[in-house]
Parts: structure tokens; C-alpha cells; sequence
């Protein structure tokens, strides 16, 4: 019985305690986070630069070991 009451309680604390770490805002569309835009046009250019590098090494590489070049 005791233990049922200290159980209870420990959930109610919980989820009390819980609710604050998930509570989410609306983000603000008239002023957006530039640093975060920023690095998500930054990371995403980096990735396909990267991309395009390895695709001519691999094409450069294909024509070698076919004698194409």
C-alpha cells in the first residue's frame, strides 16, 4: 500500500517534470535563424561538392584502367 502511494506520486512528479522538456514553440517565420539556415545551405553545398569531386575521380579513374584516356 505504502509503496503504491510513493509509486504514484513518483509518476505524477514525472510527468510534471516532463512536460517542460518537450513543450515546443511555433517558429517565427518573420525572423528566421540565419545561423541555421545558413549552416544548412553551407553543409548541404559542402556534400555535393564533395560529391562531384568523388564522381571525377571515379570517372578519371574508369577511363585509366579502360585506356579511354
Amino acid at each position: 500500500m505504502i509503496s503504491t502511494r510513493l509509486l504514484s506520486g513518483a509518476v505524477v512528479v514525472n510527468k510534471v517534470g516532463s512536460r517542460f522538456i518537450f513543450k515546443s514553440s511555433k517558429p517565427d517565420m518573420a525572423n528566421p535563424n540565419w545561423v541555421r539556415v545558413g549552416f544548412a545551405f553551407g553543409s548541404s553545398a559542402f556534400l555535393w561538392g564533395l560529391l562531384f569531386k568523388q564522381h571525377n575521380t571515379d570517372i578519371h579513374e574508369y577511363k585509366v584502367r579502360n585506356g579511354l584516356d
